[in-house]
């Protein structure tokens, strides 16, 4: 046995690993270019500066960052909206306004492993460009939301928390506060939920607050809240207004977005945010220093907390076995009974694995009832019998243990046929 493992945080991918990664990010694909968003693809290491740019020094100490073999300090990347915000002004005049564009890849931060959070994980990013009004938050939510129903999550099982920044900015305007003090403010409200209460009046009252004035002010904030009323008309037109809470504590921690903020939480397992985004209008002036000021709002999901809450919640359970089940299985195993029509077989494999079939064979000779448990194993759908009988072979319906004689020279149409019509039986139950 292996001496070596993986590093600490990062996975394997067996083949089951593998297929619900898949899965994943083939589900997040059908649904960003359902809502008209473009995939695009941002490198896996970029410059360190890029992300010292956006949230300051202190990021390094999130990061996997190291000097190259040229003496360049580079990082891999924790998430890919400053690589997006690169990119996208580095070209934006060739782009028709609004850009949506959507990514799905590999991210990388220096924290320690946890449920739910490791220090390799996959991220899907959705993101409109050119636009941040209400119309835009609403697309991305709208998103979010139909992201998470077509994994077969319900409306019971998770919840948008929705807010937005510039209400705080209202409060500390109207609590006379400084505004120099707003992004330290911020800071208390996005832990307040977890801090100690004497930590967190303590803070508060450096900047000349107190808990009780700030705790009445979230109880007051609700969905009549004028900063929603646009938001709340465009998801309640489309049948989605259900989805959400206001929730004045989602402010995110990241300094860069601007007013709407949301997050998406399950509601039965008490797990870690599965997404979270707003509106970030200044970060393309930012990265492009002041050439570009381009509004920009956007969410990411991770692969690792969604993976838990798939498994753990029964309609998207039935979902992901139905796809795991698919992504092991094959569609036909062929049998060779008769050694002597091996090479009549192979030439009908060929054929059917270039129509499209998907097969599997035994590459040496092997006794007929250990083959049909190697299709057993493989969850096939059909047998192929190539036996005594050839030119005729044999195919078995393992699903609904029936069989048929075809000759060999139309088993591929026969095939086809078969798997067009619906597998019924003990296999997909």
């Amino acid at each position: 046995m292996s001496t070596f493992r993986t590093v600490k945080g990062f996975r394997d991918f067996f083949p089951e690993e593998c297929a619900l990664r898949n899965y994943i990010a083939e589900t997040w694909r059908v649904v960003a270019r359902r809502y008209g968003f473009v995939e695009y693809e941002a490198p896996v290491v970029e410059s360190t500066d890029l992300f010292r740019k956006k949230s300051g020094n202190e990021i390094t100490a999130q990061l996997f960052c190291f000097r190259d073999k040229a003496d360049r300090e580079i990082t891999l990347r924790p998430e890919v909206t400053p690589s997006l915000a690169r990119m996208a002004t580095a070209r934006q005049r060739d782009f028709k306004k609004p850009i949506k564009w959507f990514q799905i890849g590999p991210c990388f931060r220096y924290e320690e492993p946890q449920e739910g959070r490791g220090r390799e994980f996959i991220q899907f990013n959705a993101d409109i460009l050119g636009d941040s009004g209400p119309a835009t938050a609403a697309e991305l939510i709208s998103l979010a939301i139909d992201t998470m129903r077509e994994f077969g999550v319900s409306a019971d099982d998770f919840i948008i928390r929705l807010s937005n920044r510039e209400i705080w900015h209202g409060f500390l305007t109207e609590k006379n506060i400084a505004a120099e003090h707003a992004t330290t403010f911020l800071s208390i409200i996005d832990k307040i939920e977890r801090a100690k209460p004497d930590e967190t009046e303590k803070k508060l009252g450096e900047i000349g607050l107190t808990t009780a004035e700030v705790r009445a002010f979230m109880a007051s904030t609700d969905e009549n809240h004028p900063a929603f009323a646009d938001l709340k008309a465009n998801l309640t037109a489309r049948g989605l207004w259900q989805h959400v809470r206001i929730d004045a504590t989602i402010v995110r921690g990241l300094a860069y977005y601007t007013s709407v903020v949301f997050e998406v939480f399950d509601l039965k397992h008490g797990l870690r945010a599965l997404a979270g985004g707003g509106t970030y209008d200044k970060l393309c002036a930012l990265i492009s220093d002041g050439n570009v000021d381009m509004p920009a709002a956007g969410f990411a999901m991770g692969d690792v907390v969604l993976g838990i809450l798939l498994k753990r919640t029964p309609g998207a359970q039935m979902k992901l076995t139905s796809a795991l089940l698919a992504a092991s299985s094959i569609d036909a195993f062929v049998v060779i009974a008769d050694e002597a029509q091996r090479p009549h077989a192979l030439a009908s494999i060929q054929q059917l694995r270039a129509a499209g079939v998907r097969i599997d064979y035994p590459f040496g000779s092997q006794k007929v009832g250990k083959q049909f448990q190697a299709a057993e194993d493989r969850k096939a759908r059909f047998a192929i019998v190539f036996g005594a009988e050839y030119p005729e072979v044999i195919v078995k319906n393992l699903i609904a243990r029936s069989q048929t004689s075809v000759p060999a020279a139309s088993v591929v149409d026969e095939v086809q046929k078969m798997l067009a019509e619906p597998a019924i039986g003990p296999l997909i139950a």
